[in-house]
């Protein structure tokens, strides 16, 4: 015992925060009690732990063999192996020591933040709760919604220093077992210092730079996490971070938010179709404007033609460029407004948009329509909240800007061949991306391109599931 305390003492012998307190019991017979203070709580040490011990009634029975009986922890484990003391301590337990029994009682203090309603993907209709850093509560908030032994969940901790929880949930009699297998493996050829937040896994577990497109949805509602654990996915929950990870996630589950969900289909219809097309407008409008005025005019009706012409009489630059001093200035205005706290970020849009906008026109810098293009290119980029979609928007904005630049509605084309190969050579966990598109499957698609009524929606596709009955015919 003695050995084990010293161990102790030595490996943590520069954390001030380290408690070790000693216990005599009768005349011969000595406990310890050791917990890290920053990560325990002191009343639950006290309640658990120290008010059962220091009992003078509960002293003289206490032995090595119904010590757990006297402690009130009601998560309570036994240590077989010192080496495991170091985890628990640092995973906010109290150990107890006498002779050679060891046991931990978990004494967590409270150092995460109440569940509080959801900051990125917002929803008027629909639960409010979101996932906090709390690993135990964010597997909580999911249990709550599926109430079944069906809801399978495996634990990984990854991370040489950090030991991080990783938590891969499924449901069993749904998801593709090829699937979990596939997600158990990658997550066991980690091999790294430490695991700070979801996106860490995300990289390591579907190689970040093998596109521009993301292929791992990240969601920080766990309704969106049940939805597609009961469609067939797989979720990772990782301990300290808000946002749970969603494998495989295809090209168009980043353009449906959850809200639509919640909204009657022949309402949410027209607003899917919107989606696609403020996308793509995203991406095309200011290609097309410098393909029509640069190489096509003939396509313009004359009197716009005309108008365009008087508004760029007098500015220096060549539109190509133009376009490219604009949409550089809109990037710059989004950075810093994502960066600054949030009291500042109205009077950056004002600077941004009226003053610097104004002041480039009537300087005689850039032309009024460049603004009118280069605005509406910015505002569909701004309507996905998620920024991996948005910086794919930006990348294939000048992949279609420079070809267009050079070869006019030809290039156009060229770039639109160029998008359509890219977008579907690139694959999810095995799953091709461009799903329920390329290929196509009638079930994916009612459920995201174009919402099918409820009662409607009776199978899942067996492109994630060979279970493909999700209600009765009864209805």
């Amino acid at each position: 015992m003695n050995k084990i305390v010293t161990r102790i003492k030595r490996e943590f012998q520069l954390n001030p925060d380290l408690v070790v307190k000693e216990y005599t019991l009768g005349m011969f017979k000595t406990i310890y009690v050791i917990f890290l203070e920053t990560l325990s709580g002191s009343d639950k040490v006290n309640d658990y732990i120290l008010k059962p011990l220091t009992n003078i009634n509960n002293q003289r029975k206490i032995t090595k063999h119904n010590l757990h009986n006297f402690l009130a922890g009601p998560n309570q484990k036994q240590i077989q192996k010192p080496d495991e003391i170091e985890y628990y301590l640092t995973n906010g337990f109290t150990v107890i020591i006498l002779d050679d029994v060891i046991y931990a009682i978990e004494t967590k203090a409270e150092l995460t933040r109440s569940i509080a309603p959801n900051e990125v993907q917002t929803a008027i209709n629909g639960p409010k709760d979101g996932f906090t850093e709390n690993y135990q509560t964010n597997i909580g908030l999911i249990k709550r919604r599926i109430k079944s032994s069906h809801l399978k969940i495996e634990n990984r901790f990854i991370g040489r220093l950090t030991n991080t929880a990783v938590g891969v949930l499924y449901i069993d009699d749904i998801v593709e077992k090829d699937l979990v297998a596939q997600v158990l493996k990658k997550l066991a050829k980690i091999d790294i210092d430490g695991i700070i937040d979801s996106s860490s896994i995300s990289f390591l577990l579907d190689d970040e730079n093998k596109s521009i497109f993301p292929t791992i949805k990240y969601s920080e509602r766990p309704d969106d996490a049940v939805i597609e654990l009961l469609r067939g996915k797989v979720v990772l929950v990782i301990d300290t971070s808000p946002f749970v990870l969603i494998i495989p996630s295809f090209f168009i589950d980043f353009l449906n938010p959850i809200s639509d969900n919640y909204t009657k289909s022949n309402n949410i219809g027209f607003l899917k179709i919107l989606r696609i097309i403020i996308f793509a407008l995203g991406i095309i409008t200011p290609a097309i404007f410098n393909a029509l005025l640069c190489y096509n005019p003939e396509s313009i009706p004359m009197n716009i033609l005309i108008n365009f012409a008087i508004q760029r009489e007098g500015v220096p630059f060549p539109l190509i460029i133009e376009t490219i001093m604009m949409l550089i200035v809109c990037d710059i205005l989004k950075e810093s407004d994502l960066r600054f706290p949030s009291s500042f970020g109205s009077s950056i849009s004002i600077l941004g948009a009226i003053v610097l906008g104004q002041a480039s026109v009537e300087a005689g810098l850039v032309s009024p329509i460049i603004i009118i293009v280069v605005a509406v290119t910015f505002i569909a980029s701004l309507t996905f909240t998620d920024l991996e979609i948005a910086n794919s928007i930006r990348f294939f904005t000048y992949v279609f800007l420079f070809s267009s630049a050079l070869f006019g509605l030809y290039g156009l084309f060229l770039a639109f061949i160029y998008f359509l190969i890219y977008i579907t050579s690139i694959d999810s966990f095995a799953k091709p991306y461009f799903f329920p598109i390329a290929p196509f499957d009638k079930t994916y698609f009612q459920n995201t391109v174009w919402k099918s009524p409820l009662k409607n929606d009776r199978r899942r596709t067996k492109m994630l599931s060979k279970n493909k009955i999700k209600q009765g015919d009864n209805q």
